[in-house]
């Protein structure tokens, strides 16, 4: 049975039992505790936590997951992967334990001709909490399952709680016995190879007040109402009923795997026992492409893009992990252009928007392997250079000890450049040089532990909005943001320094919370409305407006008269030169967008965008930067729009309808099943947006593209000024002209080659001069070399000129050195001026250097005079300083270090 299969039957047996049936939510999700969705009951936290009340009591949907804590594992065994698909179905103070065992053990063993997964039932063992007597009795009574296959468990394995203060409860866990070949008899207690786990019943019926552990926790009592929440991992009943050993080998993950050993040459399963223990390092490798290629497509095709940090790095982390997997199988060419394909027309199946969105991206994966090949390239020079130096420093301690690489620079290698350590390895090897892997462990470790200790710290953003659900509880916040710019309101609450409080006093910042309002909460790339909110005794300016818990609208305030005090009447005042600034830059972002796709076509999809009055930025996936002929037609395309006068209409619809109405969504964000479709002339326009716009394009007023750069891989930036913004961009480009003109002598359109001429000229005289220095120092050189002073037996030639700079002083002690020649001792220094900073060079010969008189050690005295630094090898060095006046007693300082060492 397929995977895509197995899903429909899963979504359609819950159906039937009258559950309704949720998408899966993208994996960027809004939660602040979350780098990327985890687990399938994610997306219904809010309604678990009480924050939100369902419009249904029973829901179920497969959701998109990915787990990037043991990454390291990813093809070791058969049950670690990063993206996984979780089947879940959800009761909210409905059904509880009884029906949710009946509904799991239904579906499990109902013969698959009748659309169940025709599970054999004398293979499958329930677990229960080790005290959930009442879950045993369901499973022995009411199923009927032998209770020798009913096993009880410690909360280690069986209870379930999100880490922090919330609900939680008891669990029962289905397991699958695959039989002697895979392990031990005896249970999932003695063997959870053998034995694999399939489903997750959550029995949510506690209120945890502390959570210490998993295992460490107090309860404070029964939730309201009891829910239930299920998991079943997609991937591992596709094992099962495909009759494969691993969730590598299913249908929709094999075939890449099968690829990337055709193209590499090896045969998958031919070194390898049946224990995943027992894998060969090529089917580990096999199995990491197979795994961080899907993975990758499913991020990016969720909007997340390359970087080098947060949700981009662990992304970026991945496509190199996989690059690196198919060179340690000898493959070295780009492997991804023939992976990726493959890998989207399996997943297509049952996310068919990957196909339609694959243009955009495969050119962000591809861009980001060949990034990665020219890491390769340069991390390879560092490492050789590392390697010779380790060779070098063995050598010269003649201790005959074979060469190590230090584990600092094996980091610096993997944690700046990107370079694995396993080339780092193999490539030191290669060169007879050894690794301390004990110290790149360390430091590896030391960096897991500060990553842990942030995301620690970061977990405790439940704590941090503990105050703000406590608010949500008195009901959402009204948004009256799209009706006006007043409001009047009630004060629901207020919150200085995290903490609830009574009242706001004068000189006071902290945040309110009002039943409605009328200010624009940040969100979908804009920023928040300015203004004030009036009290009766006083006003409030408001700094920013954010969303710290769904429904629920805070904002940031100074008091500048007051106090205001919690069930206060108020008025929400927000500025409206601020607001129409704010719409015309999110119109016309909207607008470029269009604008952008109409030139460059479908793929040009936005990524990201910032807007903010008078300015606009737009991210956009594209592999290569833009010719100036086709930003000019981008903001042509634009403009010709705003003057057409569009109009702007905005309608609420289902998520479902937008899309088939061709509504383009931002990736990243969230939608509610119900979504705003913001439309600029037609079908020209339509996106998914909860921003302010204007009522006609033509109150954009002027756009004005002042940049475009690189931000990742395959991904660009548009920055644009708008409305009177970009009038006065204008009319300073203008200023800039007309001063241009009037310097040059010449007209507007003739600016460009006048300019050219005078480049072409001052170069020119550049050369010139240049030469003619070089005359100069030549004619100086011979005078000099006649006047050389004898010091204590060594011919030194001192020279300063203020006209040299660094590269002239350098060329002219070289060629000093060369007329003395190496009859006998000999030392040169030359000083100049660089920049305004004074530099010298001192050079010595051969015979000088016998002597102990070294260049280095020479310009280290005349900097040290001239307030600064340098350094060098024993026959030229280089320094300069702060002092360009002192440049005199910096060399005649090296005259006496010379004397001074001859005659030591």
């Amino acid at each position: 049975m397929e995977t895509a299969e197995i899903r429909r039957r899963w979504l359609q047996f819950f159906e039937s039992k009258g559950h309704t049936v949720v998408p899966s939510a993208p994996l960027i999700y809004d939660d602040p505790n979350l780098l990327f969705v985890n687990a399938g009951m994610v997306p219904f936290k809010p309604y678990f936590l009480g924050q939100q009340t369902p419009t249904f009591t029973r829901a179920t949907s497969v959701q998109k997951c990915v787990r990037t804590g043991d990454i390291e594992e990813v093809g070791k065994t058969s049950r670690h992967g990063t993206f996984f698909q979780m089947n879940g179905n959800f009761s909210f103070g409905d059904y509880f334990k009884e029906d949710a065992v009946k509904f799991a053990w239904e579906l499990l063993t109902t013969d698959q001709n009748a659309g169940g997964y025709g599970l054999d039932a004398d293979r499958l063992w329930p677990t229960v909490y080790e005290s959930d007597d009442e879950a045993f009795e369901i499973w022995k009574n009411v199923v009927g399952v032998d209770e020798k296959r009913i096993t009880r468990r410690d909360a280690n394995d069986n209870y379930w709680s999100m880490g922090v203060p919330g609900p939680g409860g008891p669990c029962s866990e289905i397991f699958f016995d695959r039989g002697a070949e895979y392990g031990t008899e005896g249970g999932p207690a003695v063997d959870e190879d053998r034995y694999m786990e399939i489903w997750n019943l959550v029995f949510m019926q506690y209120e945890l007040s502390q959570v210490r552990s998993k295992a460490d926790f107090d309860v404070a009592g029964e939730l309201p109402k009891r829910n239930i929440d299920t998991g079943m991992g997609l991937e591992r009943m596709a094992s099962l009923l495909q009759g494969v050993d691993n969730l590598y080998e299913i249908d929709e993950v094999y075939p890449v795997l099968d690829m990337a050993a055709e193209m590499t040459g090896k045969r998958y399963g031919a070194h390898s026992g049946q224990s995943s223990a027992s894998s060969h390092p090529d089917d580990v490798h096999l199995r990491v492409v197979a795994d961080h290629v899907r993975s990758s497509l499913m991020l990016i095709g969720d909007g997340v893009t390359p970087g080098n940090e947060g949700r981009g790095y662990v992304l970026r982390r991945m496509l190199r992990r996989a690059v690196r997997a198919m060179r340690l199988l000898g493959y070295a060419d780009p492997a991804l252009p023939h992976l990726f394909p493959i890998s989207m027309e399996r997943m297509s199946q049952s996310y068919p928007e990957l196909k339609t969105d694959f243009a955009r991206i495969s050119q962000i994966a591809y861009a980001e392997e060949e990034a990665f090949r020219r890491t390769l390239v340069q991390g390879t020079t560092i490492l050789d250079t590392a390697v010779n130096k380790a060779k070098q420093a063995t050598s010269s301690e003649g201790s005959g000890a074979a060469p190590v690489l230090s584990g600092e620079k094996a980091f610096s290698l993997h944690d700046t450049y990107g370079f694995p350590i396993d080339l780092t390895l193999e490539m030191a090897a290669e060169q007879g040089v050894s690794v301390d892997e004990q110290g790149f462990r360390r430091l590896m470790t030391e960096q897991r532990e500060r990553a842990k200790a942030d995301a620690k710290a970061k977990k405790t953003g439940h704590g941090d909005v503990a105050v703000w659900t406590q608010l949500r509880e008195q009901g959402a916040t009204e948004f009256l943001a799209y009706h006006g710019l007043e409001a009047e309101a009630t004060v629901r609450g207020l919150v200085s320094g995290g903490t609830a409080v009574e009242e706001l006093e004068p000189g006071q910042n902290g945040q309110i919370v009002l039943d409605r309002t009328s200010f624009y909460a940040e969100s979908g790339g804009q920023i928040a409305d300015e203004g004030i909110i009036v009290t009766s005794g006083g006003r409030l300016k408001v700094i920013d407006v954010q969303r710290p818990v769904k429904g629920l609208i805070a904002h940031t305030v100074e008091v500048l008269d007051g106090p205001v005090r919690v069930g206060e009447g108020v008025q929400t005042k927000v500025d409206p030169e601020w607001r129409i600034s704010a719409c015309q830059a999110h119109s016309g972002t909207h607008v470029v967008h269009a604008a952008l796709r109409e030139v460059l076509g479908p793929s040009a999809l936005q990524s990201g965008s910032y807007n903010k009055p008078g300015y606009l930025r737009l991210d956009f996936a594209w592999n290569s930067a833009l010719s100036p002929e086709t930003r000019s037609e981008i903001e042509e395309v634009a403009n010709l729009a705003v003057r057409r006068d569009l109009p702007v209409s905005a309608q609420y619809m289902t998520l479902p309808e937008a899309k088939k109405w061709g509504a383009l969504a931002l990736f990243g964000e969230t939608y509610d099943e119900q979504v705003r479709v913001v439309e600029i002339g037609g079908p020209w326009s339509r996106e998914l947006c909860g921003g302010t716009h204007v009522a006609h394009s033509s109150q954009v007023g002027a756009l004005s593209l002042t940049g475009e750069s690189s931000v990742g891989s395959g991904v660009r930036r548009l920055e644009a000024f708008v409305g009177i913004d970009a009038l006065r961009y204008l009319a300073k480009e203008r200023a800039l002209v007309a001063d241009l003109t009037s310097m040059t002598k010449a007209q507007p359109g003739e600016l460009k080659e006048k300019i050219s001429e005078m480049l072409t000229r001052i170069k020119d005289a550049e050369r010139e001069i240049s030469r003619l220095k070089q005359q100069q120092m030549a004619a100086a050189a011979g005078s000099l070399v006649e006047n050389a002073k004898d010091v204590f037996g060594v011919r030194f030639v001192s020279h300063h000129d203020e006209s040299l700079d660094g590269d002239s002083a350098r060329t002219l002690a070289m060629d000093l050195r060369s007329k003395l020649g190496d009859s006998s001792p000999a030392v040169v220094a030359v000083g100049g001026v660089s920049k305004g900073r004074p530099v010298v060079v001192v050079a010595t010969n051969a015979p000088a250097r016998e002597w102990r008189v070294k260049a280095g050690d020479l310009v280290k005295v005349a900097a040290g005079v001239l307030g600064g630094g340098g350094g060098g090898k024993p026959d030229l060095a280089q320094g300069g300083g702060q002092d360009a006046s002192k440049l005199g007693e910096a060399l005649a300082e090296v005259e006496h270090t010379v004397g001074r060492t001859v005659t030591n």
